[in-house]
């Protein structure tokens, strides 16, 4: 098809433009490279497999936004097979007479999947910037108050025009290519939308149909060499930043797990992040992988409640910032801006509950969250400011052991119920972690009752520490204090171990997944369930007789340390069922619960400003449903939703999931 002169000078462009690509790449590679920590590839044939997975079914897209994600689908596939029709129609003006792939049935399945995903992606395409640029969706613009880099407003628009417009270019001149090409042959049956665009064309006469296809097919391929080196700098870097997210991301023992630090490593001499180099590799890939949808400010408890914090924003800025510094950050240089002048704002650092809702709804694998609590941690450890209340907590867990800096007995509200303890009792099967809340709060005692009421009538061989516990430390965790929780879980591991502890059950969501999935860090490895786990085991097992009540109607609450984070969502409302209570799920529920607005060590310090307070807005999602109780299982959404509650006027009975069986034994 090509001439020699074409041949010629397509070949130059490919080698420029490909020289051009590198140097982008190869500079992002770099950026990554600086990173703290390294990027896994254990098990690497079913990383890849998961990573194929996802790029091709678009699961992750497909969790929300369900028409635009139906759209998105045939763009990503359309463009994906693009790789393939370039490849072939480079092939093609390159051999006389050749024809990609033959015209036999793979050929003319080929051209009808090409024929018809041309015209998939170029709707999609459409409707994506109309969405952007005639419709201007709310959901892609950011809060008022929410810090952004100088470059975001007016470089998002630049980069979707861009990006949206070369899409639309490149695939509908090479479908008009072969809309051409038909024009001169004859129809194609394999190519029907290309065939009926063909008619058009009658008029143009033989040298004009070639003419015009050489043009076109200029133009498609030509965009592409013009548009490649570009690609690193651009946000469509995500088509290859996707998939590689996921077959290089972290394997987490839970959703939330932080990676510790290694506080015996003299060599270390930054703790948490200051600048983009002190993020880890995993870190400075989520910019990249970046689709700037903003589903995570979508579900953000923080952003939905008015307060500074978008974790799109905070991906996004790190995106621009990188962008503008590419070359010098390659070479190694120090970035020119901290973390906290350009990406996010203080307030919005101490905004976050930690609920992990943005890491659950991304659908490039971005974990913004790890972030903010990274940022925390030099906050904390390096710079020594952090919010004043959040002393108070962190003294009680030196000192005294628990978050209220009490030091009273830690076993006051088992008065009368005759409680083992591991020194009492060494033969016990299961430990009781009681934890802080229910030592010490009045409210979540009434929890540890109930449960040992339970625990009791089940004929359950257990023991509980008594004066021995002290706080998991997951506060000092969220809260950046690394040093504090490091201190605090190998103090624990050390006593638990000494106990003979195998198997714990615990009514606190944060002390589940503190004991179960992070103190392995340290060696301390134990059976951890959940008390409605264990409640509801014994209930199938026939252990726990229950009255058949009618107790009316109830909603639960998904606490996110029990259910986003480590997938517990049927058990807490099998015992309800059980109890004789009818469940009526609140809108938002199970994988996207809302938080109750305690997590992220919120508990001990004033919420940040905004529009409202998200344990109010939670608790008047569960009243809407129209029910007479909220049940809960963990503490601090007890002690949240109780507080809610009486500003609501007392409108629901709020009450934990043990409370409810233990009233139907």
């Amino acid at each position: 098809m090509l001439t020699l002169i074409e041949k010629v000078l397509f070949l130059l462009a490919l080698l420029v433009s490909g020289y051009l690509t590198w140097i982008g790449f190869s500079r992002v590679a770099k950026v990554i490279g600086r990173g703290a920590g390294q990027l896994y590839l254990e098990n690497l044939l079913a990383r890849l497999w998961t990573a194929l997975e996802i790029f091709l079914t678009q699961r992750t897209v497909l969790k929300t936004r369900i028409g635009l994600s139906i759209a998105h689908l045939f763009i990503a596939w359309g463009f994906t097979f693009y790789a393939l029709v370039n490849l072939g129609d480079i092939l093609e003006g390159y051999i006389p007479s050749f024809r990609f792939l033959g015209t036999g049935s793979i050929g003319d399945i080929y051209r009808l999947i090409a024929d018809v995903l041309s015209v998939a992606v170029l709707i999609g395409v459409a409707v994506f910037l109309m969405r952007r640029f005639v419709a201007k969706d709310p959901a892609l613009t950011f809060n008022d108050n929410v810090k952004l880099h100088p470059q975001v407003l007016s470089g998002l628009r630049r980069d979707s025009a861009i990006v949206g417009g070369f899409i639309l270019l490149h695939v509908g001149f090479r479908f008009l290519g072969q809309s051409f090409r038909i024009a001169q042959k004859g129809a194609d049956l394999w190519q029907p939308l290309a065939t009926l665009v063909s008619g058009l064309w009658r008029g143009l006469g033989e040298s004009g149909l070639i003419v015009a296809e050489h043009a076109a097919w200029w133009l498609a391929l030509g965009l592409v060499l013009a548009f490649v080196p570009y690609f690193p700098y651009s946000k469509h870097i995500h088509l290859i930043f996707t998939p590689f997210n996921y077959l290089t991301r972290p394997a987490r023992t839970s959703l939330g797990a932080l990676e510790p630090i290694n506080f015996e490593d003299e060599s270390l001499e930054q703790f948490g992040a200051a600048r983009l180099e002190h993020l880890t590799r995993k870190q400075l890939v989520d910019p990249f992988a970046c689709i700037m949808c903003n589903r995570c400010q979508d579900v953000c408890p923080a952003y939905l409640t008015g307060k500074e914090l978008s974790p799109s924003a905070l991906e996004i800025n790190k995106r621009y910032q990188i962008k503008g510094e590419m070359a010098a950050l390659a070479a190694g240089q120090e970035s020119s801006l901290p973390l906290l002048d350009f990406a996010i704002s203080e307030s919005a650092v101490w905004a976050c509950t930690a609920c992990g809702a943005c890491v659950e709804i991304c659908p490039v694998g971005n974990e913004p969250m790890f972030d903010i609590l990274d940022i925390r941690r030099n906050q904390v450890l390096m710079e020594s400011q952090f919010p004043d209340q959040l002393q108070v907590a962190f003294r009680g867990m030196e000192r005294t052991g628990n978050p209220w800096q009490l030091g009273e007995d830690r076993l006051a509200w088992a008065k009368g119920l005759d409680v083992p303890t591991v020194a009492d009792k060494s033969d016990f099967e299961i430990l009781y972690w009681v934890g802080c809340a229910a030592s010490y709060d009045a409210r979540s005692q009434q929890t540890a009752r109930a449960f040992v009421q339970i625990l009791n009538r089940a004929g359950v061989n257990y023991a509980v520490l008594g004066e021995l516990e002290r706080c998991t430390g997951d506060s000092a965790r969220r809260a950046g204090n690394e040093y504090l929780f490091f201190e605090m879980a190998k103090a624990n591991i050390e006593m638990l171990n000494e106990a003979g502890v195998k198997r714990i059950v615990t009514a606190c969501p944060h002390c589940f997944h503190t004991l179960g999935k992070e103190y392995s860090q340290y060696g301390g490895r134990y059976e951890v369930v959940h008390h409605t786990q264990f409640i509801a085991d014994l209930i199938r097992q026939g252990r726990l007789k229950l009255n058949q009540a009618q107790l009316g109607q109830t909603t639960f609450h998904d606490p996110c340390y029990l259910g986003r984070h480590n997938g517990v969502y049927d058990d807490p409302r099998q015992a309800l069922a059980r109890a004789g209570l009818q469940l009526t799920e609140m809108p938002r529920s199970r994988n996207n619960s809302f938080c109750c607005g305690a997590g992220g060590a919120q508990m001990w310090k004033e919420e940040e400003p905004g529009t409202a307070r998200v344990n109010l807005t939670r608790f008047a999602e569960a009243a809407s449903t129209g029910t007479q109780m909220l049940a809960v299982g963990c503490p601090f959404c007890m002690r949240m939703f109780s507080d809610a509650n009486q500003a609501a006027g007392g409108k629901l009975e709020v009450r934990d999931v043990a409370e409810v069986v233990a009233g139907v034994i």
